[in-house]
């Protein structure tokens, strides 16, 4: 199709689908496959899970868009005032008539001033524990006070209280702030800071729960909420704080210290407080499946029951086999006890006929004759016994006299005993005494040693001369 040749008095007419699409031709043949390299602008990312951007620089701005399963390859997700290189295809959105790139991958060239400090101070207090899931407090179910810290003026105040009219009855407090600006941060810690400065059951209720609130905005207007102070305003903060800052897409860092973020502030509000139909419809329906399942798990017990009891034999099945048993000894017990009591009848007479007097005597007699024979049998025993052990006993005694020593003095020798009673049996010993006692068969005999040459071996002679010692 060619609109410049064509001579003007016979000008065609084209549909709009047409012109759309020589358009959309142009531009992906002319561009194709692009790298774009610019600062990511506006973030949306979309409930079908397609994301889209713009890329800008300071002139201009092109659209960008990923499909859900693009973003699902990306390493790097785009925010807003990264600067990256985003590769794609240049094409057209005909309904807008548009023209735009759909990114296939995204890499970072770089980051804006204020992303670099973002990103440094959210590390920084990362660090020191301000964003740990520990630190965060559980919100109260049913809370009775609410604390708001945002703007007096503007919708997001109105669209808490819209919210919170269809719920359960709470007192809501403001605490205004700027949220914007130069005034932003210190209001807005001062604000957490007060109402957790307020005593419990004073004039002015203490609030059960906070919601920091603000609309959306620019990664400048949003600013305010990445300070320092205000981190640390909601990290120290005794009551549960809800973070409503912005948009879905926005993010600031007081989300992270918040025990809870909401991706807005009419959520907030939904969030905090439940609404009273939804709770009772909820009790309502947990009370009529508690019901359905006690109603069910009674019928399954007694389908259970009827069904194992099917399986049992009948009571009157069990009970007939013994019945029968029982019948029958029943019949046979009276016949078996007059049988065992003849036999018992006829045991007992040939037991009583051994018991008669003469019998009696006879076994007596056959006894005695028997004892006295035994008795004759261990006497001789006995004799035979006590004189055996008397002449062992007199040959003991002989041995005995032969070996005492009365015996051996009656042989010829003699004892000797010192001036103590003491045995002497070497010469020296005797020679050195004051006094001895020699005793001999018949008397003992006192004598005083003399001293003389000493003792001569035993065997030798005595030489001539000498006397005796007595």
């Amino acid at each position: 199709m060619d609109l410049i040749d064509t001579p003007p008095g016979n000008t065609p007419e084209f549909t709009v689908a047409e012109i759309s699409g020589a358009v959309k031709r142009v531009i992906e043949g002319e561009f194709g496959r692009v790298r774009v390299r610019g600062e990511v602008g506006r973030v949306v990312v979309a409930r079908t899970g397609h994301m889209y951007f713009d890329l800008k620089d300071d002139r201009a701005v092109m659209a960008a868009v990923s499909w859900k399963g693009q973003v699902a390859r990306m390493t790097v997700r785009p925010e807003e005032g990264m600067e990256v290189i985003a590769t794609g295809r240049v094409t057209t959105f005909a309904p807008q008539s548009k023209y735009q790139i759909q990114v296939e991958s995204i890499e970072p060239a770089g980051a804006g001033a204020l992303m670099a400090m973002l990103e440094k101070r959210r590390a920084a207090l990362a660090a020191e524990g301000l964003f740990a899931a520990d630190r965060k407090r559980p919100l109260p179910g049913l809370p009775r006070v609410i604390g708001g810290v945002t703007s007096a003026q503007g919708a997001v105040i109105r669209d808490i209280l819209h919210r919170l009219r269809d719920r359960f009855g709470v007192h809501v407090l403001v605490w205004p702030v700027a949220v914007q600006g130069e005034r932003c941060a210190p209001e807005v810690a001062r604000a957490i800071a007060g109402f957790n400065a307020l005593s419990p059951g004073g004039t002015i209720p203490r609030p059960d729960l906070l919601i920091v609130a603000r609309g959306g905005g620019s990664i400048e207007d949003l600013w305010g909420f990445n300070e320092e102070i205000v981190v640390r305003a909601a990290a120290d903060s005794a009551i549960p704080l809800i973070s409503a800052v912005g948009h879905e897409t926005d993010t600031t860092l007081i989300d992270h210290a918040a025990d809870q973020r909401a991706p807005t502030p009419t959520a907030a509000a939904e969030i905090a407080v439940p609404v009273h139909a939804d709770l009772a419809a909820q009790i309502g329906n947990l009370a009529a499946r508690l019901g359905h399942a006690g109603g069910q798990a009674v019928t399954q017990r007694r389908q259970r029951l009827t069904d194992l009891a099917r399986a049992l034999p009948r009571p009157e099945g069990l009970l007939a086999p013994a019945t029968q048993r029982f019948d029958q000894w029943a019949e046979r017990f009276p016949g078996s006890l007059r049988a065992l009591l003849s036999a018992k009848r006829q045991e007992l007479r040939s037991t009583s006929a051994g018991l008669r007097p003469a019998t009696l005597a006879m076994r007596i007699t056959r006894g005695q004759e028997q004892a006295a024979a035994l008795e004759g049998r261990a006497s001789r025993a006995i004799d035979a016994r006590l004189a055996q052990s008397g002449r062992e006993l007199a040959a003991l005694e002989r041995l005995r006299q032969s070996l005492v020593y009365p015996a051996t003095l009656a042989r010829g020798y003699a004892v000797v005993r010192d001036g103590a009673g003491q045995v002497v049996t070497r010469a020296r010993d005797a020679a050195g005494a004051a006094a001895l006692q020699i005793e001999f068969r018949d008397d003992r005999l006192e004598v005083r040693p003399t001293r003389g040459p000493r003792p001569r071996p035993s065997g030798s002679k005595p030489p001539p001369g000498q006397g005796s010692l007595f």
